[in-house]
């Protein structure tokens, strides 16, 4: 049997409570990760750990917008295409205003999220963005076989967000790492088992999962146990992982916990 552990943003700025966007329970998440890594590490074939990789100027953090008076917009305020039209919030260059409108226009067209602004995250370099420790020992622990991680780098187009592993919200046609990733899709159907969570629920996984699903045929979907108690949702955004979770389960996705998971 030829299994396959993805795990979505494990890192530190969204699994630490000294990260800059801390998901409530998500520390205690990856300590759980961590040891049933350890517990399954001789019947896993493959990890793949998605990375949120940011520039501190990005679509969704408060550097790139501004108001009419030069203020930019406080953590979690919410910009509308209606806000962009009207000039309430501007990007920080005004070349970039059509596009600007274009984006919160897609967004809204998609139906999932409008733009959240969100606190700067997971910037490259910093420790925000390193794997927090338990999953990464775990992780390290399991490389002895030997083996290789796949790290799965996202977010860096700072002209979209990029929740999903599996393609950009609104993908850039000047950026094919934006676009539908059909290898990793293709790939990950190969596998019989695919243990799958990370943080968080409400967002980076929810979108993922939904892009899988959407791009999967109906008969792979049971291959994927979504591990319940290793990932949270953010504050305030619970009622999103909630329909997520119900959505995933009564097309066939399994939902297990990590105690469950290859037991």
């Amino acid at each position: 049997m030829k299994t396959c552990l993805l795990i979505v943003d494990p890192q530190n700025d969204f699994c630490n409570p000294k990260g800059s966007l801390f998901v409530p329970g998500a520390d205690q998440d990856a300590v759980r990760l961590g040891a049933m890594i350890d517990r399954v590490r001789h019947k896993l074939n493959t990890i793949k750990v998605t990375m949120d990789s940011h520039h501190r100027l990005h679509v969704a953090h408060p550097i790139f917008w501004r108001d009419p008076a030069g203020n930019h917009p406080s953590p979690f305020t919410i910009i509308t295409k209606e806000d962009v039209r009207e000039g309430r919030w501007m990007p920080f260059d005004t070349a970039l205003n059509t596009r600007a409108l274009d984006y919160t226009e897609q967004l809204e067209q998609n139906g999932r999220y409008q733009l959240c602004i969100w606190p700067e995250h997971c910037l490259m370099g910093t420790w925000g963005q390193v794997v927090v420790d338990p999953v990464r020992q775990a992780i390290l622990r399991w490389e002895e076989r030997p083996a290789v991680v796949q790290w799965l780098a996202k977010g860096s187009n700072i002209y979209t967000e990029h929740y999903s592993v599996v393609q950009a919200d609104v993908p850039d046609p000047a950026d094919p790492h934006t676009e539908l990733n059909m290898a990793f899709l293709k790939d990950l159907q190969s596998y019989d088992v695919i243990g799958f969570t990370g943080e968080a629920l409400s967002h980076c996984v929810a979108n993922t999962g939904r892009d899988i699903v959407a791009n999967f045929a109906t008969r792979y979907i049971r291959k994927i146990h979504l591990i319940t108690d290793c990932s949270s949702s953010v504050s305030g955004f619970a009622h999103i992982a909630e329909s997520f979770l119900s959505d995933m389960k009564s097309i066939g996705m399994q939902l297990c916990t990590s105690a469950e998971f290859l037991k």
